[in-house]
């Protein structure tokens, strides 16, 4: 039986780094650096549902 390679899982990382970077911005005490990341999050969280329906 064959492992999976890690290059199976890059459509999954890039969104999920997009939402952590999002989250850091987002608790970062400055209301246009929350404001961003909570649109990174949404970005990253909408792109990570389009890629699981793919």
């Amino acid at each position: 039986m064959e492992r999976p390679s890690l290059w199976n899982y890059v459509d999954e990382l890039e969104p999920t780094l997009l939402i952590l970077v999002g989250f850091v911005l987002f608790v970062f005490p400055e209301p246009a650096t929350s404001a961003f990341g909570a649109g990174l999050i949404l970005l990253g969280a909408s792109w990570w549902f389009y890629e699981w329906g793919r």
